[in-house]
């Protein structure tokens, strides 16, 4: 039996997918409507604590916060058997996932961190990037379960935490292109420029990323920011790669400089902004300046 807790825009196709793929889950989420859709195909619990009985629980929460809270405060980890492998897929702070760790240890639970890179879509279709912290055996255990949510499964390192700064530097560096690639295709359109073009033009050189290959033309062009991540939680990331910067004395005058721009998008935007709308923000932020005519980048 595998505990899956945590039933959102991530964690409910991975959870999906696991079902398909024959495994018997216990979910939980706290909200009454994501546990419902699993009625049927798999035990849903009651409370939190009732995913104790799985030898193999995987949390996919949203941040270090909250993966404390539902161990701690709800008393998960204390009704964690020994010899139960707790496995972190949020995008939580590595320092803290080793306090964690160490405190699960204490119990006879090992705790491993397993995030994934690759968005809604990717965990709808099982194709997600896995990055693993944490001892072999317990990689090699998790190995049938991953198998059915990624495509590309990375032992990160031996040391639980490995994955989790992999993920956040990831973020970070996606979030940079991001705001770099918006902020010259705005510039190119003020020019005249068709971005459909530049973008055609950009992916077949240097200039090419994930923001220009698929950000742009499939959420911001279209002008749907519904790439499913919250552009706090690309925040709250790239704040933790910053912190891992700051802490290893590694310069990160640019990634500071990427956080400042995020956290005034952040604060000018609506709670629930789709990462993706940091584009349409940089627009409208540049119309009100008066430097650019023409239409959005829509």
């Amino acid at each position: 039996m595998i505990g899956f807790v945590g039933l959102g825009n991530m964690g409910g196709p991975m959870a999906r997918r696991l079902v398909a793929a024959g495994h018997d889950l216990c979910v939980y989420d706290v909200a009454p409507a994501a546990r419902e859709r699993f009625a049927g195909s798999a035990t849903v619990a009651g409370t939190v604590t009732d995913v104790s009985t799985s030898d193999t629980v995987l949390l996919m929460l949203p941040d270090s916060a909250v993966v404390e809270r539902v161990l701690l405060g709800d008393g998960l980890l204390d009704r964690l058997a020994p010899g139960t492998l707790l496995v972190d897929m949020s995008s939580s702070d590595p320092n803290r996932t080793r306090a964690l760790a160490a405190t699960a240890a204490e119990r006879g639970v090992t705790l491993v961190d397993a995030p994934v890179s690759g968005g809604v879509s990717g965990a709808q279709a099982g194709t997600l990037t896995i990055m693993v912290g944490g001892p072999a055996a317990a990689f090699t255990k998790l190995g049938p379960f991953f198998a059915v949510l990624g495509a590309n499964v990375v032992h990160a390192g031996e040391v639980v935490g490995a994955g989790h700064a992999v993920k956040a530097l990831n973020n970070l560096m996606s979030a940079a292109h991001l705001m770099v690639a918006s902020e010259a295709l705005l510039a190119g359109q003020a020019f005249g420029l068709d971005p459909r073009v530049m973008l055609d033009i950009v992916n077949a050189s240097s200039g090419r990323s994930g923001s220009t290959e698929t950000k742009w033309p499939k959420f911001v062009l279209p002008g749907t920011y519904d790439s499913g991540f919250g552009l706090r939680l690309m925040l709250k990331d790239m704040g933790i790669a910053l912190g891992l910067q700051e802490s290893t004395g590694t310069p990160a005058a640019v990634s500071a400089a990427a956080v400042a721009a995020w956290a005034d998008a952040a604060e000018a935007l609506p709670p629930d902004a789709d990462h993706t709308e940091v584009a349409a923000w940089l627009a409208a932020r540049t119309k009100t300046d008066g430097h650019r005519q023409g239409s959005g980048p829509c």
